[in-house]
């Protein structure tokens, strides 16, 4: 007997949906794609006539239907509440764009408020799906490399001024920061998911002269993990022509840096590992310059969620983690000082 079809509908058409909606389509069959939503009638026209998908005319509707199983959230993060609130009391299970909301305090109440409702909040944070990720994932949770002494995470992305010139980007009224919660946290998250919670930041952040935006385009910050393992960060969206993030892992028995979705090993024994292969990650001049199989694989998972009554892999409680770092990051930086990440 084969499993039976989730039905998913998609809120929110706008540049962040180009990888989900590629996904989508190589996923129906065990996927049904319920319809499309958003509040702008050509957009949503557009993608109607293009996809031959059904729409909706309203978040109610999409409560209303018996049919759906759970809706896929692409819309900026000030938005958040004001659908996720409805879409919980109407049963709909959410899996939703990083990052949860603008704030910590915004997230966990978001995070609450699904609790209440008894339905699954998942994460869009793609980089967990990538084979060399799982790779690493596997080799850390083994124990193969051995207790990790120091972590480097590095993002050198690039954004031209037009970026930053779409109304409200950059802003903390609607995406609650720069580059720390819209492009480094998918490497902190998954960091996070390899080496555990950070315990002290001491961090430096700062818009450069290359951007005129409200929120920060570089940040950089020392860490003691609660192992007593130490780490660097540094991320900017100033770095031309951009290139490929990074996070490194150096432990007792070798280390391991994965770029951009290829895992290299150099064990201490002399020899060399490689798992997966270099990819586009977006960092350059155009953001969705990458593949959408790690969308296509965390979508499936949450779709399987649903149809195993389970949490899917990376739940609003997993986000929270790195939701709290951002911010002790952000705190160090403002205040000038070493601080301790809220537990």
């Amino acid at each position: 007997m084969s499993d039976p079809v989730v039905s998913l509908a998609v809120i929110g058409l706008g540049m962040a949906s180009k990888p989900h909606l590629a996904a989508l389509r190589q996923l129906q069959g065990g996927v049904r794609i319920a319809g499309l939503f958003t509040r702008n009638p050509e957009r949503l026209a557009d993608h109607a006539a293009a996809t031959g998908w059904p729409t909706y005319d309203s978040v109610q509707e999409i409560c209303d239907d018996d049919t759906v199983d759970g809706v896929i959230i692409i819309t900026p993060p000030n938005a958040r509440k004001a659908l996720v609130e409805p879409l919980a009391r109407a049963g709909k299970h959410i899996l939703m764009e990083k990052p949860v909301e603008r704030d910590l305090a915004r997230a966990q109440e978001l995070v609450t408020i699904c609790d209440a409702a008894g339905v699954s909040l998942g994460m869009v944070l793609q980089h967990r799906f990538r084979a060399g990720s799982q790779a690493l994932s596997d080799l850390v949770r083994s124990g193969r490399l051995g207790p990790i002494r120091a972590v480097r995470m590095a993002l050198p992305w690039w954004r031209d001024q037009s970026y930053y010139d779409a109304p409200g980007r950059g802003s903390y009224e609607q995406d609650g920061g720069g580059v720390l919660l819209t492009q480094a946290i998918h490497v902190l998250d998954l960091m996070l998911s390899l080496t555990g919670p950070v315990r002290e930041v001491q961090a430096l952040c700062g818009t450069t002269a290359f951007h005129e935006m409200e929120a920060e385009d570089f940040a950089t910050a020392g860490l003691v993990f609660d192992t007593g393992a130490l780490g660097s960060v540094v991320a900017t969206t100033a770095a031309y022509p951009g290139s490929r993030e990074s996070l490194a892992l150096d432990a007792a028995n070798g280390s391991a840096v994965l770029t951009a979705g290829e895992l290299v090993v150099h064990w201490r024994d002399g020899t060399r590992e490689t798992v997966g292969e270099l990819s586009s990650t977006g960092g350059g001049s155009d953001p969705m310059d990458f593949p959408c199989d790690w969308h296509r694989d965390l979508i499936a998972d949450f779709a399987d969620s649903i149809r195993q009554n389970r949490p899917p892999r990376i739940t609003g409680h997993e986000a929270l983690a790195v939701h709290k770092l951002i911010a002790a990051i952000e705190t160090s930086a403002r205040q000038g000082r070493k601080i301790e990440v809220r537990s």
